[in-house]
């Protein structure tokens, strides 16, 4: 997708001082191991890294043009037989199942498992997948390898098998919980992600899988990543559930100075919602995996930032120090505000990054990338560190990521729909925010309660007031402003007297077309 020129956009925040260290929590837990594992660990997948980032990168063998250019259908034809997933026939609660390179998977990745007998590679095989019509199995290497994994556990049942994470691509993974449908995806590392420059993707060259024991409930992962400028080892704690929650570890080194070091990096699609135009043509409500990014502060402050499609590219940075936690969410859960039998939008996860240590000062940043479809993953966010240790010197990361459709919320109010429509006068917007919970709802209907909005340079209030919504319970704030002929900074909260109710709205206006 060309990028035009980025409205860089800087939504400030009073960090105080401290530096870039990320420390690793305590050990993490214990993953049941069958007796007389071998002693492969995090250790060393880090050794690896420190000496990968040792020597001249050396990008990916690519796997043969016939199965690059294949059609989407095509590849789709390529089936993995469930049959031959790893561990089947046992009684572990874990199975793996391999993806086959090809069209998007433009080369291989090394996969091994780790059991009691020691460390061994998974050897690539025909008769691991269905083929359907396609007519090329002959012509395909005997090494050809697999393009990444996807492991399933009993969510429901203990006698089916459910799919709940997938890492393949680059360094892309992505989860759901129990009742949820794929949606978003996280990434191992982002690298001048926005950039004129150009961005960066680092791949996963090499996984390890520690065979869990029979009655165990969480898995280990371990992930060797690579890149022109940077390498890393990782270490995945995986635990399904209602929330699949992983532990994330890694060590980076870099090769050559990064500009912009994205950490914990989430990657979805925003299309249209409730907030924006509904582009000609298209019938359904709203279209997107993640309606907005949320972040909470070391504060207490709880930020909340609905998604745009923008005409051009748009980043957006939140400066802090040591966030709580921060995350792209699907707010909106209701069937009809997609009315989409097939892409089940409403059943999408969200997903919340919560830091592990010190993370220092550095800056939530989001970007909003312009899309004319759904297909296409456009909004990215991550962390970026003010500071990090000179070349060559370990930098240490250490979070949870949660795959939820149960969103962290603030303990006020929350926004729960942003409207935006014509003003009074012309050139004039209308501004309409729903806040609820369970204190607002709480609240008298003669309560002092009032918006406090912000207006960036060159924007004017107009009016604003604030009225019970005597159908959800809780409250709307209502205001006007006159925009100027560029991208305008707003930001609104509420407040009962002298107390703040709710989290900060913060929205970037697009410019009239």
């Amino acid at each position: 997708m060309t990028m035009k020129a980025a409205a860089r956009i800087k939504t400030p925040k009073s960090p105080r001082p401290g530096s870039f260290i990320f420390a690793f929590a305590a050990a993490m837990t214990a993953v049941s191991m069958p007796a007389g594992a071998a002693p492969f660990g995090f250790d060393n997948v880090v050794q690896q890294a420190k000496e990968l980032a040792a020597k001249p990168f050396q990008p990916p063998k690519p796997i043969p043009d016939f199965l690059k250019n294949i059609s989407y259908d095509a590849f789709r034809d390529i089936r993995f037989k469930p049959e031959q997933a790893l561990w089947h026939q046992s009684n572990t609660k874990f199975q793996v199942m391999l993806i086959h390179p090809g069209l998007y998977y433009d080369h291989s990745v090394a996969i091994n498992i780790i059991d009691a007998a020691g460390v061994h590679q998974v050897q690539y095989s025909t008769t691991y997948f269905d083929y359907g019509h396609n007519k090329f199995v002959d012509k395909i290497p005997a090494d050809l390898g697999f393009a990444g994994f996807k492991l399933t556990y009993p969510l429901h049942t203990k006698d089916v098998q459910n799919q709940f994470i997938v890492f393949a691509g680059a360094s892309y993974f992505r989860a759901v919980g129990a009742d949820e449908n794929f949606g978003l995806s996280a990434r191992g590392l982002a690298v001048d992600t926005g950039l004129q420059t150009g961005e960066e993707f680092p791949f996963f060259k090499e996984f390890w899988l520690v065979r869990p024991a029979p009655d165990a409930d969480q898995m280990m992962v371990y992930a060797l990543l690579d890149s022109k400028r940077v390498t890393g080892a990782y270490q995945f704690l995986i635990k399904p559930g209602d929330t699949t929650t992983v532990d994330v570890k890694a060590t980076l080194f870099e090769r050559a100075k990064i500009d912009e070091l994205g950490i914990a990096p989430l990657t979805s699609m925003f299309f249209y919602g409730e907030d924006s135009d509904r582009p000609k043509g298209y019938w359904r409500p709203e279209v997107h995996d993640s309606d907005g990014l949320l972040v909470h502060s070391s504060t207490g402050e709880w930020i909340w930032r609905p998604l745009i499609n923008p005409s051009q590219l748009v980043i957006s940075s939140f400066q802090l120090t040591n966030p709580r936690g921060f995350g792209l969410m699907q707010r909106d859960r209701h069937f009809y505000d997609y009315e989409d039998l097939e892409a089940r939008y409403d059943t999408r996860p969200s997903a919340w990054i919560e830091p592990k240590g010190d993370w220092g000062d550095g800056a939530v940043t989001l970007v909003e990338i312009p899309s004319d479809k759904e297909v296409n993953d456009n909004i990215v966010a991550f962390w970026v560190p003010k500071t990090v240790p000179k070349v060559g010197d370990p930098i240490n990361i250490a979070y949870t990521l949660n795959w939820t459709d149960y969103a962290p919320e603030p303990p006020s109010g929350k926004v729960t729909g942003t409207y935006i429509g014509d003003g009074d006068t012309p050139g004039s917007k209308r501004i309409v925010l729903d806040f609820d919970s369970k204190e607002l709802s709480g609240l008298p209907d003669n309560a002092d309660g009032h918006g406090v909005i912000t207006v960036g340079d060159g924007g004017k209030l107009l009016q604003n007031n604030i009225e019970r919504n005597p159908v959800t319970g809780g409250w709307r704030l209502v205001f006007q402003i006159k925009p100027p002929n560029k991208p305008l900074e707003l930001r609104a909260f509420l407040k009962n007297g002298n107390d703040t109710v709710s989290e900060t709205w913060s929205f970037l206006l697009p410019p009239p077309p």
